[in-house]
């Protein structure tokens, strides 16, 4: 399943459903299901886990419009990842990686 590392506020924020765009400098082709995972760093609890499985269905390059979904300011060249139907999951381990990867973990290993 593919997956993206989020640093901590922001992978609990998204997990909990208050932080519904994820900006990036950098855009994606893929559509779909993408499991949010917490970086270990910094260490704000539940680090280095799975935390919710989210449906990524728009990459588009970030409006002012954007900031109160992304929890931060517009800035130029900043991609918003629109995520929708929020799935919490039971926190397991995951070694994160920069970019989108591919996590040696199928759906059904969660429970939703």
């Amino acid at each position: 399943m593919k997956a993206l590392s989020i640093r901590q506020p922001w992978a609990n924020l998204i997990a909990a459903g208050y932080k519904t765009i994820e900006v990036r400098t950098w855009s994606t082709k893929h559509r779909g299901s993408l499991l949010i995972v917490s970086a270990k760093r910094p260490a704000v609890p539940p680090s280095g886990c799975a935390l919710a499985v989210v449906n990524l269905v728009d990459c588009r390059p970030m409006t002012a419009a954007d900031e109160p979904a992304a929890m931060l300011k517009r800035e130029p060249n900043l991609w918003a990842w629109v995520l929708t139907d929020v799935r919490r999951v039971e926190p397991q381990p995951v070694l994160g990686k920069q970019g989108l990867f591919e996590a040696p973990i199928d759906l059904k290993d969660f429970r939703l």
